[in-house]
């Protein structure tokens, strides 16, 4: 079967409507185009993200339906309180960027190659050095641990993966991002696409449609260049 998509042009940065996304395979939007700062900025804004693999077109996605929380609102289980009450961990913000997404890019059990390419790689690290692209690290006796990183636009960050080296790092990593953006007056945290890792977390799948109405409530309310100093952070 022909699928047809839009082709992005390589000057202009807008994208086609997300209701031409495809229905299968769902929220396929677009292919082509560039991992420029301003196109990712421009996709964030209007609930679009970058998905592709090695080898492959650059693609862009919409799916209907989308993982996101209120980040006053994480479901922090017994177990993980009791480790957040132990201080085994130590947690950072934008210490160490780049170590982060690349420990995200390698393949997980029963893979064999990662959607994280070198250009994507190296467009999300240009990201973080203007200011846009952010990490939470985990530590444990210096050791980087766990961690995730991803997109602030306005109130709204735009989780792109996480990583764990150690038992429950990246849901601490997860809890300390949350209770953090939202000292901050963040007001959603996206997740893309429901995991049950997600999930366990309290993230909840909600439309496409009603994401949206978020994404423009949100996304140009600011909130305070302090949050993604580097510092410390504690649970």
């Amino acid at each position: 079967m022909t699928i047809y998509i839009t082709s992005l042009s390589p000057e202009g940065l807008d994208f086609p409507n997300v209701e031409l996304a495809l229905s299968e395979p769902d929220g396929l939007l677009a292919m082509g185009g560039d991992l420029s700062c301003e196109r990712l900025i421009e996709a964030y804004r209007h609930a679009v993200f970058p998905w592709f693999s090695e080898g492959q077109p650059l693609l862009w996605w919409s799916p209907k339906m989308r993982a996101s929380i209120n980040p006053e609102h994480p479901y922090i289980s017994k177990s993980l309180k009791k480790l957040i009450t132990r201080k085994t961990f130590q947690i950072s913000v934008n210490q160490a960027f780049d170590d982060v997404i690349h420990a995200c890019s390698l393949p997980r059990a029963a893979q064999t190659e990662t959607w994280i390419t070198a250009a994507m790689i190296d467009a999300y690290k240009n990201l973080h050095r203007r200011g846009h692209a952010h990490s939470i690290e985990v530590w444990c006796e210096g050791i980087l641990v766990g961690g995730l990183y991803g997109v602030c636009v306005g109130s709204v960050f735009c989780g792109e993966s996480m990583f764990h080296r150690a038992s429950n790092a990246s849901k601490i990593a997860f809890a300390a991002l949350c209770a953090h953006f939202a000292e901050y007056g963040g007001k959603v945290i996206d997740c893309q696409m429901m995991t049950e890792h997600l999930q366990s977390l309290g993230v909840q799948e909600n439309s496409r449609e009603n994401f949206i109405i978020q994404l423009e409530q949100y996304r140009d309310a600011v909130i305070s260049p302090a949050c993604w100093q580097k510092q410390l952070l504690s649970l």
